[in-house]
Formats: structure tokens, C-alpha cells, sequence
């Protein structure tokens, strides 16, 4: 086979990709603007920022109120979302992606801050509450279910009972934390995959708990 054939069979399965409909949606939670970099919010657009990073995917045109990206994740093709509405609002743009593609509850994955959870700790669950975050909260909301996927990404219970939590979520990550919480993030993106893959029991098996 020539190097032509090889770039001809390259193009020709990038076009076949390209083809496919969109499958599932991969929401990042976190807010917009500068000011909200590396803060515990935005753990949820840290992991879609991060997988970018590695991957060269651009999350860059805006639509639905939201940052979006076409992507292949797991084996299907994936719209890939950050929403620009601030995290109380986050569920104005799951809603409008959601019902232009005709994405069902349960193929949105939501990547979210928890914390409940040690720092660089992920949980995968199939369904639920929104455990007091309010992007999930207002995700619920907007789908009128609790039936999709999320990928619980830790970031660390508050200091003490009367710390202010909005204060907390909306602080930085210390310098001894960024390597555990870059890893989660990794491993968030993994996780989605493997829900999509896999089904989220197999995400939960193998991603529950897992830290650095």
C-alpha cells in the first residue's frame, strides 16, 4: 500500500466518522470566564479542557448557550459541551442540545464537581439526585429526570461545617492538589467512554473510588 493509499483510507474513514449522527452528550459543569480557572466548580470543564489538550478536539463553537465539539468517544460519535450559562443555569443548554439530536436522559453524561469526595476520588452513577450541586440541580430540571449518567469528580470536602460552600466550590485547587486533580480529570474522560462503551456498571467497577 503507498503512503497516497494510506491517506486516501485515513480520509475516507475521518469522513465515514463524520458521517455518523451524534450519539450521546458529554457535559463539562463549571462556569465561564478567567476569573473561574482551577477553581473546584470547574472541575467539569477542566476534564473536557484537559481531554482537548491531549487530543487536539476544539470545544470552540458556540451554540445551544454553550461551548460544543463533535467528537468520537467510546466508540460513538459524542457532542462534547460546556455550557456558558453559569452553573445555575447549566441545564438551558443539556435541554436544547439534548432535544435538537434527540438524545434520551440516559446517554447525557455529565461531568461534575462533588465535595463530598476527596480530592482526585471519582464515582460513577447511573442515575440520581443532584446531591446539592446546582448544575445538576437545574439539569434535572431542564431533562425532567434524574435518569442520565454523571461522573462525580472530587474535589474536596469544605474545611470545617460553617465554612461558606460557596465560597469553597468557587476557591482555587492548591499546588499539592493539581496532580491528583489533573489525574481525576483524566480519568473522568475515561469513564465517560467507558459508560459509553460499557454501560456505567462497568464504569463504576472499575473508576469508583480511584484516585492518584
Amino acid at each position: 500500500m503507498s503512503v497516497f493509499d494510506i491517506f486516501k483510507k485515513l480520509e475516507e474513514e475521518k469522513a465515514a466518522k463524520a458521517a455518523q449522527p451524534i450519539e450521546w452528550l458529554v457535559v463539562g459543569l463549571g462556569n465561564p470566564g478567567s476569573k473561574y480557572d482551577n477553581t473546584r466548580h470547574n472541575a467539569g470543564f477542566r476534564a473536557l479542557e484537559g481531554y482537548c489538550a491531549r487530543t487536539g478536539l476544539k470545544i470552540d463553537k458556540m451554540k445551544f448557550k454553550a461551548l460544543v465539539g463533535e467528537g468520537m468517544l467510546g466508540g460513538r460519535r459524542v457532542l462534547f459541551v460546556k455550557p456558558q450559562t453559569f452553573m445555575n443555569l447549566s441545564g438551558e443548554a443539556v435541554r436544547d442540545a439534548a432535544a435538537f439530536y434527540k438524545i434520551p436522559p440516559e446517554r447525557v453524561i455529565v461531568l461534575s464537581d462533588d465535595v463530598s469526595l476527596d480530592v482526585g476520588t471519582l464515582r460513577v452513577r447511573p442515575k440520581g439526585s443532584a446531591g446539592g450541586q446546582n448544575g445538576l440541580k437545574n439539569i434535572i430540571y431542564h431533562l425532567g429526570s434524574e435518569e442520565f449518567p454523571r461522573v462525580k469528580i472530587g474535589v474536596g470536602k469544605k474545611p470545617h461545617p460553617d465554612y461558606d460552600l460557596a465560597a469553597w466550590v468557587l476557591g482555587k485547587f492548591t499546588a499539592e492538589e493539581q496532580k491528583a486533580i489533573d489525574k481525576a480529570c483524566e480519568d473522568a474522560v475515561s469513564a465517560a467512554a467507558c459508560i459509553i462503551a460499557e454501560g456505567c456498571a462497568a464504569a463504576a467497577q472499575k473508576f469508583n473510588g480511584k484516585r492518584i
